[in-house]
């Protein structure tokens, strides 16, 4: 299969999904990447611009047609806000970052995570979309955690400060509100959990879609 990213939202989560899918696959791939505006997004996400966006990457995923891709994937959880709108403009199957997880933590025997990434993604509790899985928030600090994040995916580094932030929220989640295990659910995370040390599980949502992505790659599964 030839896959098609839409990469850009941002830069350092585009880089990291090139690394591991390619570590994952362990061999040549078709693979074709477009550069998207990680400044619209930023913008039409906070407005719930939903359509607008939708616009934006059908227009990429028409280039990734162009291009050969059999398939796109979204390189941004956060980006997966308008999913629904765009699968109705897409040229291509869109693979979905957010679809593979609920199965996962119920066959890890999770039953409550604690969600980092956006704004939206942690006050809508993933999109909604976990149904046999309870999803908590640090409801109260959304703000902060989420400016944090989108200053930190924007940048592509991470701070010391901003680091001790997300790793600190994951710890309360754990210790106050019964998670299980923290997800990033945000792909530019991986800049402030990467080589830290936790007395907490972290689950990558990346390494589930990585996952999905190298097996339909190499053929071990099919859309």
């Amino acid at each position: 299969m030839h896959l098609g990213l839409i990469g850009g939202i941002g830069v350092a989560a585009t880089v990291v999904y090139y690394q591991r899918l390619t570590a994952a696959v362990g061999g040549p791939f078709d693979l074709t990447i477009e550069h998207a505006d990680v400044q619209a997004l930023i913008v039409n996400n906070l407005a719930d611009r939903r359509e607008e966006q939708a616009e934006i990457y059908a227009r990429h995923i028409d280039r990734l047609a162009k291009a050969g891709c059999d398939a796109v994937a979204i390189t941004s959880l956060g980006g997966h806000f308008c999913f629904e709108e765009t699968v109705k403009r897409s040229a291509l199957p869109l693979i979905s970052a957010v679809a593979p997880l609920d199965d996962f933590f119920v066959s890890e025997g999770i039953r409550t995570v604690g969600l980092l990434g956006t704004r939206v993604v942690m006050n809508t509790r993933l999109y909604g979309q976990l149904t046999q899985t309870k999803a908590v928030a640090l409801d109260g600090r959304i703000d902060e955690i989420g400016q944090s994040y989108q200053d930190m995916a924007v940048a592509g580094t991470c701070t010391p400060e901003q680091r001790k932030l997300f790793l600190d929220a994951g710890q309360d989640m754990v210790d106050h509100l019964g998670a299980d295990a923290v997800v990033l659910a945000g792909t530019d995370l991986n800049l402030a959990f990467d080589d830290q040390a936790t007395n907490y599980r972290v689950i990558d949502a990346l390494d589930v879609h990585i996952a999905l992505l190298a097996d339909l790659i190499t053929g071990r599964a099919t859309l």
